[in-house]
């Protein structure tokens, strides 16, 4: 009986973790006006004919906290490159200096770092909406389960704690990113 009770919350724990896995990919994506690499880790570029993932075929690092510089390994990949980071809509403006592609990141206005922060606590929220459903779902489960009333009532009590730990954890996530983002 503790076993069918275990593997319920085992799968709830995991798609909590899901959720907070795919929150934190998420804040990658929303730039807080430093320059990272992951910045352009969702470019592809053709490369022989085939859609590949701009770090497959150049190096990209970020020299300081404003420029992004991706060194292709073959010459011929810098109009590619440039073409995949403008078909990629991020609004930057790459420049090819022969050598290399190089990216200045323009800082963040107030009104940008509002609408990030906005964008930060949508995300956060569907985490915690996810969480929340795992919850239902692990509900559900349980009281299909044939078992006493105590052990029913215990793991839902598990499961309800479980999910404040989660929920908890969202808003830690969230107010650091929320933190990166304002700090000009």
């Amino acid at each position: 009986m503790n076993e069918e009770v275990d593997f319920i919350l085992d799968t709830a724990k995991e798609s909590m973790d899901g959720a907070i896995k795919h929150l934190e990919k998420e804040f990658v994506n929303i730039r807080a006006g430093k320059a990272s690499p992951a910045m352009v880790g969702s470019v592809m570029v053709e490369y022989y004919g085939s859609p590949t993932p701009l770090t497959q075929v150049a190096n990209v690092n970020t020299p300081d906290g404003r420029t992004i510089s991706i060194q292709p390994w073959e010459k011929g990949m810098l109009q590619e490159i440039e073409r995949g980071i403008m078909m990629a809509n991020l609004g930057f403006n790459p420049m090819n200096n022969g050598e290399m592609v190089i990216i200045n990141v323009p800082p963040l206005t107030e009104e940008r770092r509002k609408d990030l922060a906005k964008q930060a606590k949508a995300e956060a929220e569907d985490a915690k909406v996810s969480i929340r459903t795992a919850r239902q779902e692990a509900n559900k489960e349980i009281k299909k389960l044939d078992a006493s009333e105590d052990v029913q009532a215990n793991a839902e009590v598990d499961v309800q704690e479980m999910t404040d730990r989660y929920i908890k954890k969202v808003d830690e996530v969230l107010a650091v990113k929320e933190k990166e983002i304002m700090t000009v």
